[in-house]
């Protein structure tokens, strides 16, 4: 902590990071950056499953429902107390809370919870943004990572490529230019009947498929850029499918993922290569995929570079990735007005 210049009176400051920017309800209090004393996650899968994808609203209900008592069993796994009175502090420093990018209705939830907290308890109130969020998730694993490195941020909303320079310092270096790749897993997967989520379910089943059955196009692979595409690719899926209906479905997930995989691999090196960063991380929950964690390994080790994979937990939308960015916010800007809003198309600046 020294060596990022941290006021001693946040050096040991406990942040409470709320996430419900789509269907995770989450709460967690981190301390000092990188200290996870507790984090709470409740998922909403089982209430959007039967609509073959989230459900806005239904979500925004659910977040209401689920956001205090998760909070408050993130301060009982802490060991701390969320009563505080005039007499009494609370045993956090600070409020954290996504505001965006997400569902509005959701981010609302969240937002309004924090803002009243930090008032109520007299403490700070920290917005944080939920892409700078996932570039935390591996580095609250991997607190010593020497900077810069590329990020691959890969969820079901975003495809993106970022080169982080340092803590508060960020450069998009390439996006998706239509479906995030979580999106291409579940727009594929709800076609071979495989449920919802797809990324999982696709992961799964092509372990028993053949990679090299059917070769997938690679999208935007060696255009010069460090974008991506995935909309074609899944036509691709669907149009094979159509004309080959007796294919091995097996073959079929195995032989899409491993298109996928290719295509993010491609790109994370080039941009990796492009910036001379010491190493790649992942992040968002495709970050989750087994094939895709086993190949970054193998292609940082082919290269010189550190792969930095965070658990299957840092994955997923969660509260401590929150609090971890919004503790380095706070200390390179200070705390953030009672007036910030929920910006559902927030970008990463």
């Amino acid at each position: 902590m020294t060596a990022l210049d941290v006021p001693a009176e946040l050096a040991r400051a406990r942040v409470l990071g709320i996430e419900t920017s789509c269907d995770e309800t989450a709460a967690a209090i981190v301390q000092g950056g990188d200290q996870i004393l507790s984090s709470v996650v409740s998922s909403q899968v089982d209430l959007h499953a039967r609509y073959g994808g989230v459900v806005p609203e239904i979500a925004s209900r659910a977040h209401v429902e689920l956001l205090v008592p998760v909070i408050a069993q993130a301060f009982v796994e802490a060991g701390l107390s969320d009563h505080a009175t005039a007499e009494r502090p609370p045993d956090v420093e600070a409020v954290a809370a996504t505001y965006g990018p997400g569902l509005v209705g959701a981010l609302l939830v969240g937002v309004s919870t924090a803002k009243a907290l930090a008032l109520s308890w007299g403490v700070p109130f920290l917005a944080v943004n939920h892409l700078e969020a996932h570039l935390y998730a591996t580095l609250l694993e991997a607190p010593d990572v020497e900077l810069p490195i590329v990020v691959m941020i890969v969820s079901g909303g975003h495809t993106l490529f970022v080169l982080m320079e340092d803590h508060g310092r960020y450069r998009v270096l390439g996006s998706t230019i239509d479906d995030a790749a979580g999106e291409a897993y579940d727009k594929v997967a709800r076609f071979l009947g495989l449920g919802y989520p797809g990324g999982p379910a696709i992961d799964r089943l092509a372990v028993e498929g053949d990679r090299e059955a059917i070769r997938f196009p690679r999208p935007m692979v060696g255009d010069g850029t460090f974008d991506v595409s995935f909309s074609g690719l899944k036509t691709a899926v669907v149009n094979h499918v159509r004309k080959h209906p007796d294919v091995a479905t097996a073959d079929v997930a195995a032989s899409f993922q491993e298109a996928v995989v290719d295509t993010l691999l491609a790109k994370g090196l080039a941009a990796a290569r492009s910036v001379g960063a010491t190493g790649i991380a992942l992040g968002g929950g495709v970050a989750a995929n087994s094939r895709l964690r086993e190949r970054l390994v193998e292609t940082c080790e082919a290269e010189g570079l550190r792969s930095l994979l965070p658990s299957r937990a840092m994955c997923t939308d969660n509260a401590a990735m929150v609090a971890a960015a919004a503790w380095h916010r706070w200390r390179l800007h200070g705390p953030d007005p009672l007036d910030v809003g929920a910006v559902p198309n927030l970008g990463l600046v």
